[in-house]
């Protein structure tokens, strides 16, 4: 599996031949001019994840992509014309020989005043896991953990705590745009995660990585 950050939680999955691109939000661009993509996956509505021109940016290049994501995002998307397919937490989707599975069912809670979204995350091949805005349990070993680690929902210390927990072989850093520096998460989370076993990687924006 070879992965490419292009900002925050937009993530090039490469797996078994087929390309899927993770929430084109408002903070990374280069996914608008991204060719031979499969499937979109998009975990929830909010702006960082979910940037409806960067979504038909992506399917004005990729006509033939698979929109994959919940019933909240597919209303939207079906507003615009643009159809979807539904999958959410506990369902299936099979492309190719790549499975994708939902997991998980609401963000994260951030304040009394901000009403709670659905979120999905996604399980990709049984490989990789991207839980999106949730610290969410898939009660299953994760050979790859995609870890949040910073954000109005939650802490660092909690995204650490949230590694500890899955014991995932390899993590890596997403939903991190918010943060001035990448620099203090890449040094701290290994000392914290290399000891339990957890490999860190950083990822460099743009740098494909094989996982």
């Amino acid at each position: 599996m070879m992965i490419t950050k292009f900002g925050h939680c937009c993530l090039l999955v490469e797996e078994k031949g087929v390309r899927i691109i993770t929430d084109p939000g408002t903070y990374s661009t280069a996914q608008d001019d991204v060719e031979n993509i499969d499937i979109m996956l998009v975990t929830h509505d909010h702006f960082d994840h979910f940037h409806l021109d960067s979504v038909k940016n992506i399917l004005k290049k990729n006509p033939n992509a698979i929109v994959i994501t919940n019933a909240s995002v597919g209303a939207l998307l079906v507003k615009e014309g643009i159809p979807f397919t539904k999958v959410e937490d506990g369902e299936k989707y099979e492309y190719q020989g790549v499975i994708i599975e939902g997991i998980g069912r609401d963000h994260a809670f951030i304040h009394d005043h901000y009403p709670v979204c659905q979120n999905t995350g996604y399980f990709i091949s049984g490989k990789l896991f991207y839980p999106g805005d949730a610290l969410t349990d898939p009660h299953r070993r994760v050979p790859v953990l995609a870890l949040p680690v910073a954000g109005p929902w939650m802490k660092f210390s909690e995204g650490v705590s949230y590694a500890e927990a899955l014991k995932p072989d390899v993590c890596f850093p997403v939903h991190d745009a918010n943060s001035k520096s990448t620099a203090t998460t890449d040094r701290l989370a290994p000392t914290f995660l290399e000891p339990k076993g957890i490999r860190f990687v950083p990822m460099p924006i743009g740098k494909a990585t094989e996982f």
